[in-house]
């Protein structure tokens, strides 16, 4: 088992930044993909960044070029730089990992953009 635990939520102001990270523990051998989600109230879980163990990204475009994914490998962690946040970027904001083929999320963190 892999327990993903998020931090670095928060109440923001729009235009204002963040940052979430995420540390990784338990039954580690090599970590695959590391990424964030974020579910809105009343709106499906969407991928917000994913990042590869070479560190190649991908962007959903409603972050594009105001979210940056990077990660730790030897520290097994994961962070999200959000800039020029918008009220539209409220959301509980997951972090997920593979290994062997097993998917594991964290329990969340809130994200709240006041206009």
């Amino acid at each position: 088992q892999v327990q993903l635990v998020e931090s670095g939520g928060g109440l923001v102001q729009a235009g204002g930044s963040l940052r979430l990270s995420c540390a990784a523990s338990g039954n580690i051998f090599r970590l695959n993909n590391m990424g964030w989600a974020r579910q809105a109230p009343g709106k499906q879980r969407e991928l917000v960044a994913r990042i590869t163990r070479s560190g190649s990204t991908n962007y959903a475009d409603s972050v594009k070029g105001r979210f940056t994914i990077t990660r730790d490998n030897a520290k097994n962690k994961v962070f999200l730089q959000m800039d020029s946040l918008k009220p539209e970027d409220t959301a509980v904001y997951y972090c997920n990992t593979d290994q062997w083929g097993v998917d594991y999320w964290g329990q969340g963190t809130q994200v709240t953009v006041s206009s």
